[in-house]
């Protein structure tokens, strides 16, 4: 009998979009004729908790157990009730009507997030405005309740993850194990309910779970163990960016008792092995890249050869089937690039498979979501959005590359021009000096309007140690170009990178600062370095001049590593001055206040000039004129 698949995204990714990977799998898989149908159980849930019915019995729960914590809110839950249903399809919709219902004064409580709220926020004038305005208050609305949960009901609750902090990194599965035991709590009761409907509707008998990131691990491994308790002749079987990247050394056994079969790197591989083994035509040997239970003993099974599915031969991935009017615009940061991650809808695609750079000595590049560099053409990606279009009726477009390579880029916009094809895109790239100013503008012209890419530490001194590729210089150039066409540029800041040093921490602050003001970048993040196991780095740490000091492998999850930095300074008490300079100059203000303003500790003056980025821009466009 040939298995009927169901994919499901578990609780909780991001909540105004789908995640790809179960359309990636459903279209490749229906082309070799196998029956597939897909959940997006984290927008289902999200969708049915934030209802009034549920809402009162999140009221009732969190008196059942005589937790109290914001009690304004218990006091006015009557207000809450009767508001929730309006919000969220507000949320859903974004209608004028309710836009201004939800502005009236007294439609919303003023709770605790709402009196807070910033009145300093410029709306655009007319009917965005108003639409965007009461989108943020809808936004702080629904972060209360959300709040609530968290603190009187599920402390595992939060938007767009749950029990991330028992899913990251878990070297050992011993506290997954524990809470594993635990009575459901109401927020995860509601979820098998609707696993359970998903199950009857659908009468799978294989169910594949993607684990994107640490925080849908514990949503699997919940609904695994119900389908095993409930439904015990259905396979399980576990996938996705998690597994890729922390389970590679997977020897416990527990998690065998919820899970049957656990695939690393590309599914459809290792899917279309497992398919052919439970309809009988294959020897379990035959799996690829998939651990087992043998003898009671973890095995992984990878036959080699593998077999190799190019990018350039998949199909498109077909959204079909998944609830796009359920998906919800967040509007709780009015930074437009954040925006770009919580609010508008957007069709994820992959233009190149990997990394074609994949030499960055902080990153995976071991793996083969970044080493296995495989290309396409502009004719297979135009007929791909094409397709997309059709299912989803939506025209907006992320290419989630890890880098997407600058002639791809040029091969697919004037293709999208060719066919007078109209969408908006974004996606991520390097900062290298082929996106000149022809190629920003061709961009532009077929629909780009934003990129991501990293400056990271800002340094020259690391830029070379880490092997990024790229300079200060360039990397002011091309983002210049790319905010000459209106195009917004998204930074990825690192502090805290091995042996980088105070002078060059406030230095990076400095560099950042005059980018903002010479409107070359206009978005940005901060994020600690963090060694991981697969990097160069954490490969070769003494290479690097730190010491890896832990976790002690015990079984299960191994990725993020800690580590001693004897040469690099104290990096963890600058994260505060950081992200206040920064929020400040993503506001287009505090450019003329001194670096030490930020800081409640006494720094390093910057040894940069102060117009070291409008040197490089005026070099730039000495060098176009000669």
């Amino acid at each position: 009998m040939q298995p009927k698949l169901l994919l499901i995204t578990p609780p909780f990714t991001q909540l105004n979009t789908a995640y790809p990977a179960t359309a990636y799998l459903k279209g490749f898989l229906e082309k070799h004729e196998v029956s597939v149908e897909h959940c997006d159980l984290s927008i289902e849930l999200f969708t049915a908790i934030f209802t009034s019915d549920f809402l009162r019995s999140i009221f009732q729960e969190a008196e059942d157990l005589e937790n109290y914590h914001y009690p304004e809110l218990s006091k006015r839950k009557e207000h809450y009730i009767s508001r929730v249903d309006v919000v969220l399809k507000f949320l859903q919709k974004q209608d004028i009507e309710t836009a201004y219902k939800i502005l009236e004064a007294g439609f919303l409580p003023s709770g605790h997030r709402l009196m807070k709220v910033n009145a300093e926020i410029k709306w655009e004038v007319g009917e965005i405005g108003i639409i965007d305005k009461a989108k943020h208050f809808g936004t702080l609305f629904i972060e209360e309740i959300g709040d609530f949960i968290h603190a009187n009901v599920d402390e595992f609750f939060a938007f767009t993850k749950y029990a991330e902090q028992i899913g990251t990194s878990a070297s050992s599965f011993n506290q997954l194990d524990d809470f594993l035991q635990y009575q459901p709590t109401l927020i995860e009761d509601e979820m098998m309910n609707i696993l359970e409907d998903q199950i009857k509707k659908h009468d799978p008998n294989l169910i594949c779970f993607t684990i994107p990131f640490p925080g849908n691990l514990f949503a699997a491994l919940r609904c695994s163990q119900f389908i095993k308790q409930f439904f015990p002749d259905i396979h399980v079987a576990f996938g996705g960016g998690y597994c890729n990247t922390e389970l590679r050394s997977l020897e416990d056994s527990r998690i065998f008792e919820f899970v049957d079969f656990i695939s690393l790197d590309d599914g459809e591989g290792p899917l279309l092995k497992l398919v052919n083994y439970l309809e009988g035509n294959g020897d379990i040997n035959e799996l690829e890249r998939t651990f087992v239970l043998e003898n009671n003993e973890v095995v992984y099974k990878n036959k080699i050869p593998n077999t190799i599915y190019h990018h350039k031969n998949l199909p498109a991935p077909n959204y079909s089937g998944l609830p796009f009017d359920k998906y919800v615009s967040f509007l709780d940061v009015v930074n437009p690039m954040h925006r770009m991650w919580t609010d508008a809808r957007w069709n994820k695609l992959t233009i190149s498979h990997g990394c074609y750079w994949k030499q960055c000595s902080f990153c995976d590049v071991n793996l083969d979501y970044i080493g296995n560099y495989q290309n396409t053409t502009a004719i297979d990606l135009v007929d791909k959005i094409e397709k997309i279009i059709k299912d989803t009726g939506i025209t907006g477009f992320h290419f989630v590359d890890e880098a997407a390579p600058p002639k791809m880029l040029r091969a697919l916009s004037m293709k999208l021009i060719e066919r007078n094809l109209n969408i908006t895109w974004w996606t991520n790239i390097r900062f290298e000096k082929t996106f000149d100013a022809e190629l920003c503008q061709l961009m532009a012209k077929s629909g780009c309007i934003a990129v991501t890419g990293g400056l990271e530490v800002a340094s020259d001194r690391l830029l070379v140690k880490m092997k990024k590729g790229v300079d200060i210089a360039q990397v002011t150039r091309v983002t210049h170009n790319f905010s000459e066409q209106s195009i917004m540029v998204h930074a990825y800041l690192m502090y805290g990178f091995p042996t980088q040093n105070e002078q060059e921490t406030i230095d990076s602050l400095e560099v950042v600062r005059q980018l903002f003001e010479k409107n070359c970048i206009q978005s940005a993040f901060w994020h600690q370095f963090t060694t991981t196991i697969h990097s160069p780095i954490g490969q070769n740490p003494e290479q690097f001049g730190i010491k890896i000091t832990g976790p002690v492998f015990e079984g299960f999850a191994q990725n993020d590593l800690y580590h001693q930095d004897p040469e690099g300074t104290d990096h963890p008490k600058y994260t505060k001055g950081l992200n206040l300079a920064l929020n400040s100059y993503l506001n287009k203000t505090g450019f003329k206040e001194d670096l030490q303003t930020w800081f409640d500790f006494p720094i390093l003056k910057t040894s940069h000039p102060k117009d070291l980025i409008k040197s490089f821009l005026l070099k730039s466009s000495t060098l176009k004129h000669v």
